[in-house]
């Protein structure tokens, strides 16, 4: 069986290397370096930065801890670039390898959709080459999304593309959407010393979250000193005198540096020959069945490109889940349980339905909570801003929702995760002795407080 995979990122490449140890003839077609957007230009390199921000801050707050530190501290921007720069290549390096080690053909160029069983790549020095297929699976990935208004010129009103490879501290930033990549770049350039402006067009930051857990972070950007301006968008954008000047829909104007654009991505479709054989579309997206099929057969679709969360994770499991059925089975993705994490001081993560999901859908439900300022370990490591909520269905007690603010929110929520996966109870997961001290035990806190058995929480009125 030979497949072909359209795209490198984290579900091509993953669903090139699963083909791969199932036994198939593997040719990944990628026009640019193997990693996608999340290796090149998105998840590592924006952790690798925060990573350096975070080591900045700790250097800071070191006399808290009993540390004196003589001499001055601040951020050397080339050295902590080239660090990113080093990670992503060491990423990339090991993707290639694999591919190596696991006989996977890598052939760079863009490739477009000829037939169901033929795929037409275009090289950097012009020349095509054609190759054919049993089966394809589109994992195009997708690319910023730019308002006609912004007059994105790629210096100073910028996206997430060019915001990475910066050469310098900008002195001001506006930044255009609170999602996860505004609220991470935001804050890690606020770091450095950059003022930064967040604009989002609706009433909070992270819009997906519940209000209670976006507001812990909008705490903590007032203590960073961000500016976040919520329920106002922006009327106008343009470049004058090499910077970004912006009025507000109240009047406002914001002048800044560079403007970064962050409202959202797309799929990256345009001259794919996704439509041109007949392939459905619906508001942009590819439309796939249960099992990831697109309406011509042999041909899957998986990721950015199609309507679920985009997400990293996600189309890696869907790449596998994918790959199995183009052999012959017939897998289903479990969207139940996705992840949710944003890379913040302090980290969020959520999994499931949040209460403002339930609340539109009419389920009732339970909610138990604990502070992280009630945990030993939290106040022994000096981090203990945030909460751990964890949601419950009313009538069978499953755990069908949680968000995590705080220290290591993102490593903690798996055990969550797991829990809605698998469709466990509050009382299943909360009669597990969890280690102390550690951070873990908010969880068990959370969990023994939505039947109001929590021992270390102050009785509710």
């Amino acid at each position: 069986m030979k497949i072909v995979v359209v795209g490198g990122g984290p579900g091509g490449y993953v669903a090139a290397i699963k083909a791969s140890m199932l036994g198939a003839d593997v040719t990944v077609v990628e026009k640019r370096r193997v990693g996608g957007t999340c290796l090149n230009a998105g998840c590592i390199p924006t952790k690798a930065l925060l990573a350096s921000s975070g080591v900045l801050n700790t250097v800071k707050e070191a006399k808290d801890f009993g540390i004196e530190i003589d001499g001055t501290v601040k951020p050397n921007f080339t050295a902590i670039m080239e660090r990113k720069n080093k990670v992503v290549n060491q990423l990339i390096s090991g993707i290639e390898f694999l591919f190596e080690k696991r006989g996977v053909n890598l052939v760079n160029g863009f490739g477009k959709l000829i037939d169901k069983n033929t795929i037409e790549v275009t090289k950097d020095d012009g020349t095509v080459e054609t190759i054919k297929a049993d089966k394809i699976i589109l994992a195009n990935g997708s690319v910023p999304v730019v308002p006609r208004m912004f007059p994105y010129d790629g210096k100073v009103v910028i996206t997430s593309d060019e915001v990475l490879g910066l050469e310098e501290i900008p002195e001001s930033m506006l930044i255009v959407g609170g999602g996860v990549i505004g609220c991470e770049i935001g804050q890690f350039f606020r770091a450095l010393g950059t003022e930064v402006t967040i604009v989002e067009m609706v009433d909070q930051i992270l819009l997906n979250e519940d209000k209670d857990v976006a507001k812990q972070l909008r705490r903590q950007f007032k203590k960073d000193k961000i500016k976040v301006i919520t329920g106002i968008g922006v009327q106008t954008c343009e470049v004058v005198d090499g910077k970004a000047v912006a009025t507000l829909s109240n009047g406002k104007v914001i002048e800044a540096q560079y403007a970064l654009v962050c409202v959202g991505r797309r799929p990256n479709l345009d001259n794919s020959g996704v439509e041109d054989i007949g392939i459905e579309m619906e508001r942009g997206k590819v439309v796939v069945n249960e099992h990831l099929e697109t309406n011509v057969e042999g041909i899957y679709a998986i990721g950015d490109i199609i309507d679920t969360p985009f997400l990293a994770h996600v189309a890696s499991k869907e790449g596998i889940v994918a790959v199995e059925n183009a052999l012959g089975k017939t897998k289903v993705v479990d969207y139940r349980a996705i992840p949710r994490c944003v890379y913040t001081e302090p980290e969020v993560a959520g999994v499931g339905k949040t209460e403002k999901q339930l609340e539109a859908e009419g389920v009732e439900y339970n909610v138990g909570q604990f502070d992280f300022r009630g945990l030993g370990k939290a106040q022994a490591i000096g981090h203990f801003q945030g909460f751990v909520k964890v949601i419950a269905d009313k009538e069978t007690d499953k755990i069908i929702g949680a968000a995590v603010v705080g220290p290591h929110a993102t490593d903690l929520l798996t055990e969550l995760s797991l829990a809605v996966h698998l469709g466990l109870t509050v009382e299943q997961v909360g009669d597990a002795i969890h280690p102390h001290p550690s951070l873990s035990e908010g969880l068990m806190e959370a969990l023994h407080d939505v039947h109001g058995e929590c021992v270390h929480s102050v009785p509710k009125l």
